[in-house]
């Protein structure tokens, strides 16, 4: 029997694409790490303001903050709007009225800035060429060399740290009680700041380089950054190490805390 090809409609897939708490197409797919569903980011945000358990299946994601168990599928975003005809233009559209609304106007700049954040061209023209399905057309390659830029890894899961610096060795081996006391008492200052948010895709050697720049550290000066008294590689991302530091000690708290200190040279 020869094969009969079958005309899928957009119906035939809504159960995959549409989300559980506002009925719609999903927008900005986010996905619950410890169940895998899947919600428009908004909506699963606006929910976990005051619940911590996953809305479909009743898990309990995190005992106190359940936005770090989020993380956006962007493939999941792009099959979405090639299924959809006209769905990403709708909705880049009224983002970019979202923002002319609510956005605060310095300097005149409230629509120029508006239209940025999508890679839109604004209404005078201000924000060069990016055309409006693109989806991230390189309309800004004169500018700011590309519309990633402009966000700044605003979009990335984050995740909140503290730094403290060591002045209890013990916590990080017996080996470095009195050598860590001594070392971290020659650090010319304390952060004023020591909770802060950031890309979870943030590296320790990142880390390094805002400690060495708050504290304001001659460029030799080079420090060692621990998790639960253990030194993290320098290319070790905040992700990776809450997943396998910090979260596997049950008696941990939120946020998460990284340790500083000098760097401390064993021979």
């Amino acid at each position: 029997m020869a094969a009969t090809g079958r005309k899928h409609l957009v119906k035939d897939f809504n159960h995959f694409i549409t989300c559980y708490l506002c009925r719609g197409y999903l927008i900005k797919p986010t996905t619950v790490t410890e169940c895998l569903h899947t919600f428009c980011k908004s909506c699963i945000v606006q929910h976990f303001e005051d619940s911590n358990d996953c809305p479909k299946c009743g898990i309990q994601v995190h005992e106190t903050n359940p936005l770090e168990m989020l993380r956006l599928d962007n493939t999941l975003e792009e099959i979405i709007f090639k299924l959809v005809p006209g769905l990403r233009e709708r909705e880049e559209q009224q983002e970019v009225e979202f923002w002319k609304k609510n956005q605060p106007r310095e300097n005149g700049r409230a629509e120029t800035v508006a239209c940025q954040r999508i890679g839109m061209p604004g209404a005078g023209g201000d924000c060069g060429g990016g055309g409006g399905g693109g989806g991230g057309g390189g309309g800004h390659d004169e500018e700011d060399g590309g519309g990633d830029d402009e966000d700044y890894h605003r979009s990335d899961p984050q995740i909140a740290i503290c730094l403290d610096c060591l002045r209890n060795g013990a916590q990080a081996g017996e080996s470095t009680v009195t050598v860590g006391v001594s070392l971290c008492a020659t650090l010319p200052s304390d952060l004023m700041k020591r909770f802060i948010r950031c890309s979870s895709r943030v590296t320790v050697g990142t880390i390094k380089k805002f400690l060495s720049l708050k504290l304001k550290l001659p460029s030799s000066y080079e420090l060692d950054v621990l998790c639960n008294g253990e030194i993290m590689g320098r290319d070790h991302t905040l992700e990776f190490i809450y997943m396998t530091r910090w979260r596997l000690h049950g008696e941990n708290t939120y946020p998460m805390v990284l340790e500083y200190r000098p760097r401390i040279d064993f021979g």
